[in-house]
């Protein structure tokens, strides 16, 4: 049996990712730390969409945790569609973080990824076709004072997809990075500031996006009009003026 599966799943983009493949006929496993709210979901999503929804519980910034979702989804069938979400941020000087924070951070938001994605892939190229979808972040576009790490993991997670977009299109594989702004997903309020950027787009925006991306295949794409415009300008900009306003933007000046 085939089945999509999403990480982060119990809340924000995670949860939104399940709803819109649950409709569109996939069965779904989802994962998360949260298994009771992962449950709920579960429950949602076989009563309204009729497919087959699987929960497997695990903590992703652990290599157990990572070894018992690869382990489940071989068990359930042929993950066809990953999307690797789960992924957090934190914001504050670099000189005051806590070391261990910051490894959790790079865990989750690459390790995780890259580790799921090698995992999965190889099973989607001798099929000859699967989709991964990478949550990057407008992040990605520049070095953000104040979020020094959260940034440079955004980054990575937008170089590898394009690398394995070029890598994969020959094979039928398709993969996609999208990379939101501010969302309304409770992101800042886990990272610490609740401030940044008061309009913000919404989860179903963002997964719109993605999958119109996907559609047009394209290797990423920004979520967002004004976002788009921030991630031109920015790339543009010379580093001296793009840092102040970047550190603006983290909410640490």
């Amino acid at each position: 049996m085939d089945y999509a599966l999403v990480t982060g799943a119990s809340g924000g983009l995670g949860e939104h990712f399940a709803r819109y493949l649950a409709r569109k006929g996939h069965n779904i496993i989802l994962t998360a730390r949260s298994e009771d709210r992962l449950r709920e979901l579960a429950e949602e999503l076989r009563h309204f969409h009729r497919v087959a929804v699987e929960v497997v519980a695990a903590d992703l910034g652990t290599a157990e945790g990572r070894s018992a979702v690869v382990a489940a989804a071989e068990r359930l069938g042929h993950v066809s569609v990953l999307v690797n979400n789960a992924g957090f941020g934190t914001v504050g000087d670099f000189a005051d973080a806590d070391t261990d924070r910051m490894v959790d951070e790079i865990e989750l938001n690459c390790v995780s990824l890259t580790t799921l994605s090698r995992a999965f892939v190889p099973a989607m190229v001798e099929r000859g076709g699967g989709t991964v979808i990478n949550v990057a972040s407008l992040a990605a576009y520049q070095p953000i004072p104040g979020m020094a790490v959260y940034a440079a993991t955004k980054s990575y997670v937008l170089s590898l997809s394009q690398a394995l977009w070029s890598e994969l299109k020959p094979q039928g594989v398709r993969v996609v990075a999208v990379c939101p702004g501010p969302t309304e997903t409770g992101f800042f309020a886990r990272a610490g500031d609740e401030s940044i950027m008061q309009r913000r787009r919404t989860p179903e925006q963002v997964v719109q996006s993605t999958f119109k991306a996907l559609h047009r295949g394209v290797p990423s794409v920004i979520d967002g009009p004004a976002n788009v415009l921030l991630g031109e300008v920015s790339k543009r900009m010379p580093m001296r003026i793009v840092l102040p306003v970047s550190r603006w933007f983290a909410g640490s000046h």
